[in-house]
């Protein structure tokens, strides 16, 4: 497999994936204005902590299988029988689990109620998060699906409409009942886009009809599960540390400053989330395919990495800049302490970016142990962080934890990397990371010294590093293609030309 070609396998799906984000994080910014406006911070906080209680539930109800299900289809694509039965243990599995799951949560919701609030008077609201739960272990095996087998374009559109329909239900209910509808902005999109998704899942060649005894369901069942418990476990250390911090400042700050942290956080996620599920849709399961081959794997994994910060590298020194502008334009005034914990936030997310790549190949390798002990070892740090710099720093340290939390864990991580890959950092690779590095550290500390001077700064620092991003894409992705050749032809005439190994 040639650069060339694979940048341009993986550029097309981050395009693709990328631009059905761009329309989600258009969706969750008119969500988030709507949301400041109608609920304010108390409620957004309200939300955050039923959200980051859903997020708990599925991901210890599905116990990794939509991981690890995407890398088991990926291996089986080509035998049509061993995919068959994957896809109907898949669906068998987490409809089951779901079941389960909203029942435990419903029986248990005043119990929720009071550990996650301190009083049980938002125990219906918790119930109801279980319903939320079911319907996204539904809705999690067909997009599991579609990735696994490739089918990009058509998760592009799950992700969009059912973004977009589900937060058009969800507001309408709020809009009606206040802080009381909330719950049912985390029950309706994982139910539109089940509805979405079977359209597509549908097309998919025929399920094999020959009967599978118990045994056999299990024996497809637990291999999943051995590989998906790696991954529902870090998902858990995350979301836990998530809770935790979350709690500690609603108890010790008030729900006010909680939705200070949830705007941050979401603001953050968002943007970053919008690159990281653009890449990982297709990269995953390429990287599965080929990771056997440490010389293809490493060059598929320096590529990845360098796309994402010549890509996200300007978004992110855009938003350490104008990070006060920015929560004020999409959330409000009184949303002003979000704005420091963003800018931290964005400079340990450079360090999320160089990791995110290299990451990836202890789970395409199966190597749960090494993956669940880097989740671990990162949420520990960061707690820990937070716990220490809290009483010093307030809501500020959870932006400092963050970013020194990355930056620990971006070492350990290459030190595991390079033991157990032999994978190896090229040339360009270590050039992206350690200048977007200074340039982030720079801006940070212009921005707090003088934060009109630091819009100014990052405005034409992401402005330059764009421009330079876009000729490396441009030399990775090689001569051919309409576009390129135009684009080539632009930096031809300005006597910075393009020359191709």
């Amino acid at each position: 497999m040639s650069e060339n070609s694979n940048s341009r396998g993986l550029l097309k799906s981050m395009l693709l994936i990328g631009g059905a984000q761009s329309i989600k994080i258009l969706n969750s910014i008119i969500r988030a204005k709507a949301l400041a406006l109608l609920v304010g911070p108390t409620g957004i906080g309200l939300l955050s902590i039923l959200q980051n209680l859903q997020d708990m539930a599925v991901n210890l109800a599905a116990l990794g299988i939509r991981n690890s299900g995407v890398r088991e289809l990926a291996s089986s694509k080509e035998d049509e029988e061993s995919l068959s039965r994957m896809r109907r243990v898949l669906f068998a599995a987490l409809l089951i689990q779901g079941v389960i799951a909203a029942a435990a949560i419903w029986l248990l919701r005043k119990k929720i109620a009071v550990w996650s609030f301190g009083d049980p008077s938002h125990a219906t609201a918790v119930g109801l998060v279980g319903l939320g739960v079911f319907f996204s272990l539904i809705a999690g095996s067909q997009t599991t699906l579609l990735q696994g087998l490739r089918q990009i374009r058509d998760l592009a559109r799950v992700t969009v409409w059912g973004a977009i329909a589900g937060t058009i239900g969800g507001l309408s209910i709020v809009w009606h009942m206040g802080q009381e509808g909330l719950v049912w902005l985390i029950v309706f999109p994982p139910l539109i886009s089940i509805l979405i998704a079977l359209r597509y899942t549908r097309r998919l060649p025929m399920l094999s009809t020959s009967p599978m005894t118990f045994r056999e369901k299990f024996h497809i069942w637990r291999p999943m599960v051995k590989l998906g418990i790696a991954f529902m476990l870090g998902a858990m250390a995350h979301l836990v540390t998530q809770l935790f911090i979350r709690s500690h400042i609603a108890r010790e700050l008030g729900l006010d400053s909680a939705g200070q942290f949830a705007a941050a956080w979401s603001v953050t996620f968002v943007y970053v989330g919008f690159l990281l599920n653009a890449m990982g849709a297709d990269y995953f399961p390429r990287l599965t395919g080929v990771i056997r081959d440490y010389k293809i794997a490493a060059q598929m994994m320096n590529d990845q990495a360098q796309l994402s910060l010549v890509i996200g590298g300007p978004l992110l020194l855009l938003l350490i800049g104008t990070a006060p502008w920015l929560i004020n334009l999409l959330y409000s005034k009184n949303f002003d302490q979000a704005a420091t914990i963003v800018q931290w936030q964005s400079v340990g997310n450079l360090f999320k970016l160089a990791s995110w790549s290299i990451g990836f190949s202890f789970t395409a390798a199966g190597m749960s142990g090494v993956f669940l002990f880097l989740q671990i070892s990162f949420n520990i740090l960061f707690f820990a962080g937070f716990w220490l710099a809290f009483p010093v720093f307030g809501l500020e340290a959870v932006g400092i934890s963050y970013l020194f939390a990355f930056a620990l864990h971006f070492v350990i991580l290459n030190i595991f990397v390079r033991r157990l890959r032999y994978f190896r950092w090229q040339r360009l690779s270590v050039y992206l990371i350690a200048s977007y590095l200074f340039l982030s550290i720079g801006l940070l500390a212009i921005s707090s010294i003088s934060p009109v001077s630091g819009a100014y700064v990052s405005l034409v620092g992401s402005t330059l590093a764009g421009v330079i991003g876009l000729r490396i894409v441009l030399k990775k992705l090689g001569p051919g293609g309409k576009l390129p050749n135009k684009l080539s032809h632009i930096f031809k005439t300005l006597g910075w030309p393009i020359k191709h190994d």
